[in-house]
C-alpha cells in the first residue's frame, strides 16, 4: 500500500518533466495520495518540490528563450534602415533591414566585434553572445555601443577596436528634457526651472519665484513623482509649455521605512478625493531666449485642476499631456478638464501675450478619456478631436479659429485605438484600431483615413493583433502581427498594406517541444444574457476530462484596462498557466466595464466601482463550467494585483457562496484612502448624505467585511507609494471587528510590485493548493534553482 513518502519518492522521479506534464502527474499523485493510508490516518494529498519545478518551468523567464525570432523591435535609422536584435538558433544578433533594397543581413561582423571587445575588457566575449547595446550610423559606417563590465564602449567596424566613451562633460541628466534640436536641456533644481547648455554645459536659471509646495513643471500626481520635468518643447526649441504646480494646502501622505533604529519618513503632498483642496497647474510658457526677468509668459486664465483627458496625471507617455504646439510656437492649443473629468474644454494661447481664447468642449455624463488622439494641425489650423459622443471613439475635424465643428472624419461600431501620424500636406491620417473586422474586437489593426472623410484604407489585413512601427519617412512601416495561439510574423509592408518583405517568423518549436499549450480563447455572455465578453483560460496540459478540477479567476477589472490586455502571442502570461499545471483550470475574462469596446460598455458600473466586473466573471464561468465536464463550479478562486488586488477582496465579500479563496494584492479596497483623480474619475465626486453614508459606501471592501466564510491572504507592501497600505489595514481591522479568520502577508519596505516577487509567487500558488485544491504544498519552495530547458 502507498505512504506519502512513497508519493514523494514517485514525484521525484518526474524532476525533469517539462512544465505541461505537471498536470497528469499531479492528478495521478493527488489520487494515490488521498487513497492511501499514513500512520494509520487518512493522508492529505500533497504536492512536491517536483510539482512546483514543473510549474515553474511554464514562467517567462523558461518560456521565453525558447521562442526565436518573435520580438523584433525595429530601430529606424535616418537612412530609412532599421536594426533589431534577434535570437536565433545559435544566440542572438543583430539584423539590419533596408526596406528600400529588400535586404535583411547581420548588422556587423559579430565575431570581429566579440574578439575586439574582449581584447578591450579582458573578458571573454563570443560572436553571438554579446551584451545588449544600440546599433548608429556614423558616415555609413555601423557603429555598435554597449555597456560591458561597468563600461559604455564603441566597437568601430573598420578599425576593428572597441573603445570607451568618455561621459560627455554637458551630457543631459538623468531627468532632464532635451530640446527637438538637441542643443539645450531643460531640468529642475530648487523647484525652479534651469536650462543646461548641451555643448559648453552651461546652465541657465529660467524661473527665479519657485519654492517648495509651488515648484515648476513638478512631477507629482500623488499616486506617482519624479524630478522628472513636466513641459513640452515648442518645435523650434525656443519655447516651453509647463506650469507652476500648485500644492498649497494639499493633504499629506506619510510613510516610514523598517528598519533597526529609527525609521525614516517618507512625506509628500498626496490628495484624496474628499480633498477640498487638489494639485492645481498655473500653467506658463517660458521663452529661453528673452531676457532674464521677462522669460515667464503666465496664461490668463485661472489654474487648471491637476487633470487630463490621457491618464491620472498630466504627465502622460513621457510628456505634458494635452497640449499641443503650432509649428512656429506663437500658438498653444490645451484643454482644461474639470475635476470630475465630465468637461473637456479645448482652449488655446498667444505664446507671446498669454491671452486665451475657449474654442469648444466636450461634456459627458460620466467621463471623458481622449487617449491622446486629438492633434492641433497648425498648417490648416484645424483641431483633429476625439470623442465617443456616439457611443464609440471617432475622430472629428473642428476649425482652431471659430471652434466649430466642420466635420465627423471616422464613423461606425469600432473604435480609432490610437493616432500614429498626421500628414497634413496629404490631407491623411494613420490610426490604430480595433472591433472594424470579423473575429476578436480587441485585435488591433493599422488604417488609413482621409480628413476629408470618406472610406477607410485597411493596411494589415490579417486577422490577428498587429502592433506597428512607421518609418520616418512615411515610405513603409514594420508591422508585427500574432494571436494568443500563433506566434509572430514581422514583415515590411508600403503605405498600401502590401508586404514588401518578410522580416522574422517566430519559431516556436523548441518551445512546443517541451510540451507547452497556449491558452484557450473563449466568448462568452455578461450578466445580461446578450453582450459577448471575450477571454483566456488556461488548462493543465495532460487533462484528465474525466477528473473535476478547480477554478482560480485572474482579473483586473479596469476600467481603465482589462484583465487579459495585449491579445499578441506570449510565451507566459503572468504565472497563469504554471497555476493551471499545478492541478487548477484558469480563467482571465474581460468583462463589461473595461475599455476598447463602446462607452456604454465601459460605462457599466460607473459610480459603483465595488461591482468590479465580478457579476459578468461569475456568468461566464458559469458558462464555460456547463461547456466542460472537467471544471469545479464548486471550487472557485480569486486573485489580482492592485485593481485587482481591490476586485478579488471585493468578490470573496460580495459574494462568497461563489468564491472560496481569494488572494488579494495591493487592494485599493477603498478609493477614498486611494488617489484622488482615479475615484473622482470613475466612482465620482465624493457626497456625504444627510445619514451619514456617502456615495463611495457602494465600493468600500472594509464596509462588507462581515459577509467573509472563504479563505482570505491579502499583502500588501509597507512603502507603497501608490496604493497606500492604509487601503488594506481598513479592511483587516474591519475583519477583526467581525472576528473573521484570514491571513495577512505584508512586504517590509516595498513598493506597488511585490506581485512577481518569488516569496509571493510561492505564497500565492501554496494559498491555492492548500486551501482550494485541498492538497498540501511542498514546504517553503525556492524558486530559481532549476536549470532552464533549452530542448
Amino acid at each position: 500500500m502507498f505512504h506519502v513518502s512513497n508519493v514523494r519518492r514517485i514525484s521525484a522521479s518526474f524532476a525533469r518533466v517539462p512544465c505541461t506534464a505537471a498536470a497528469l502527474v499531479i492528478a495521478v499523485l493527488a489520487v494515490v495520495a488521498s487513497a492511501s493510508p499514513a500512520s494509520g490516518q487518512d493522508a492529505p494529498a500533497a504536492l512536491t518540490a517536483a510539482d512546483y519545478e514543473r510549474a515553474e518551468r511554464c514562467l517567462w523567464d523558461h518560456t521565453d528563450p525558447l521562442v526565436l525570432g518573435g520580438w523584433p523591435n525595429p530601430q529606424w535609422l535616418e537612412d530609412g534602415r532599421f536594426w533589431y536584435w534577434n535570437r536565433f538558433e545559435s544566440g542572438s544578433e543583430y539584423i539590419i533591414v533596408d526596406p528600400a533594397a529588400g535586404t535583411r543581413e547581420r548588422a556587423f561582423d559579430h565575431a570581429r566585434v566579440a574578439a575586439a571587445l574582449s581584447a578591450q575588457t579582458g573578458e571573454e566575449y563570443t560572436a553571438f553572445a554579446l551584451p545588449r547595446g544600440e546599433v548608429a550610423l556614423e558616415a555609413g559606417v555601423v557603429r555598435f555601443e554597449v555597456r560591458a563590465e561597468g563600461e559604455t564602449y564603441a566597437c568601430r567596424l573598420a578599425a576593428a577596436r572597441c573603445e570607451p566613451v568618455p561621459e560627455a562633460e554637458a551630457a543631459p541628466g538623468r531627468f532632464d528634457i532635451v530640446s527637438p534640436d538637441g542643443a539645450n536641456a531643460a531640468f529642475i533644481r530648487d523647484h525652479n526651472l534651469w536650462l543646461r547648455d548641451l555643448t559648453t554645459g552651461e546652465t541657465t536659471q529660467l524661473t527665479e519665484d519657485g519654492f517648495e509646495d509651488f515648484g515648476y513643471a513638478t512631477n507629482n500626481a500623488g499616486w506617482t513623482k519624479s524630478d522628472r520635468p513636466v513641459l513640452r518643447w515648442s518645435p523650434d526649441s525656443r519655447r516651453i509649455a509647463t506650469f507652476q504646480h500648485d500644492g498649497r494646502g494639499v493633504g499629506m501622505m506619510y510613510m516610514v521605512t523598517t528598519e533597526v533604529g529609527h525609521p525614516e519618513l517618507e512625506a509628500w503632498r498626496y490628495p484624496l478625493p474628499e480633498d477640498s483642496v487638489i494639485f492645481r497647474i498655473h500653467r506658463v510658457v517660458i521663452d529661453t531666449e528673452a531676457p532674464a526677468g521677462s522669460r515667464v509668459v503666465r496664461l490668463d486664465m485661472p489654474p487648471d485642476q491637476h487633470r487630463s483627458t490621457v491618464c491620472d496625471h498630466v504627465a502622460c507617455r513621457g510628456t505634458f499631456s494635452d497640449v499641443e504646439w503650432s509649428s512656429d510656437g506663437s500658438k498653444l492649443v490645451f484643454v482644461s478638464s474639470s475635476r470630475d473629468h465630465k468637461r473637456a474644454l479645448v482652449r488655446v494661447a498667444d505664446t507671446s501675450t498669454g491671452a486665451v481664447r475657449d474654442l469648444f468642449e466636450e461634456v459627458v455624463e460620466t467621463f471623458f478619456e481622449s487617449h491622446a488622439n486629438w492633434r492641433y494641425l497648425s498648417a490648416s489650423d484645424e483641431i483633429l478631436w476625439y470623442s465617443q459622443r456616439d457611443d464609440w471613439g471617432h475622430l472629428y475635424l473642428y476649425d482652431a479659429s471659430s471652434g466649430e465643428l466642420k466635420r465627423q472624419v471616422t464613423s461606425g461600431a469600432w473604435n480609432v485605438e490610437r493616432v500614429l501620424r498626421v500628414d497634413e500636406e496629404a490631407g491623411e491620417i494613420l490610426f490604430m484600431g480595433n472591433g472594424r473586422e470579423p473575429g476578436d474586437p480587441y485585435f488591433a489593426y493599422l488604417y488609413r483615413a482621409a480628413l476629408a472623410g470618406g472610406d477607410l484604407a485597411l493596411l494589415t489585413p490579417d486577422s490577428a493583433n498587429h502592433v506597428v512601427w512607421l518609418a520616418p519617412d512615411g515610405e513603409t512601416f514594420v508591422d508585427q502581427y500574432s494571436t494568443p495561439t500563433i506566434p509572430p510574423v514581422t514583415v515590411v509592408r508600403d503605405m498600401d498594406g502590401e508586404v514588401l518583405q518578410t522580416v522574422e517568423r517566430a519559431d516556436i518549436s523548441r518551445l512546443e517541444r517541451t510540451g507547452w499549450q497556449p491558452p484557450i480563447p473563449f466568448t462568452v455572455k455578461a450578466r445580461d444574457g446578450e453582450t459577448d465578453l471575450y477571454g483566456l483560460m488556461f488548462r493543465p496540459s495532460n487533462l484528465d476530462p474525466g477528473a473535476k478540477h478547480p477554478v482560480i479567476n485572474y482579473l483586473y477589472p479596469g476600467p481603465q484596462s482589462g484583465s487579459v490586455g495585449s491579445r499578441s502571442f506570449r510565451a507566459a502570461h503572468r504565472d497563469l498557466q504554471s497555476l493551471a499545471e499545478l492541478g487548477f483550470v484558469v480563467v482571465e475574462l474581460d468583462a463589461m466595464g473595461t475599455p476598447r469596446r463602446s462607452k456604454t460598455f465601459q460605462d457599466a458600473y460607473y459610480g459603483n466601482m465595488g461591482d468590479n466586473g465580478l457579476p459578468d466573471q461569475i456568468a461566464g464561468i458559469r458558462e464555460l463550467a456547463e461547456r466542460h465536464a472537467w471544471i469545479d463550479i464548486d471550487r472557485v478562486g480569486i486573485y489580482g494585483h492592485s485593481g485587482g488586488g481591490f476586485a478579488s477582496t471585493s468578490g470573496i465579500l460580495r459574494y462568497p457562496d461563489f468564491y472560496k479563496v481569494a488572494v488579494s494584492q495591493a487592494g485599493n479596497h477603498d478609493n477614498r484612502n486611494y488617489e484622488d483623480d482615479w475615484g473622482e474619475k470613475y466612482q465620482g465626486l465624493l457626497e456625504e448624505y444627510s445619514d451619514g453614508v456617502t456615495n463611495y459606501d457602494n465600493q468600500a471592501n472594509q464596509l462588507v467585511a462581515e459577509n467573509l466564510k472563504g479563505k482570505l491572504l491579502i499583502a500588501h507592501g509597507t512603502m507603497d507609494t501608490n496604493v497606500p497600505h492604509s487601503n488594506t489595514m481598513l479592511v483587516v481591522d474591519a475583519l477583526i471587528a467581525a472576528n473573521k479568520d484570514f491571513d495577512l502577508l505584508l512586504f517590509p519596505n516595498r513598493g506597488h510590485g511585490f506581485g512577481n516577487e518569488p516569496y509571493m509567487m510561492r505564497r500565492r500558488w501554496d494559498y491555492f493548493v492548500r486551501h482550494l485544491m485541498g492538497a498540501e504544498p511542498p514546504p517553503e519552495y525556492e524558486f530559481g534553482r532549476i536549470q532552464p530547458l533549452v530542448p
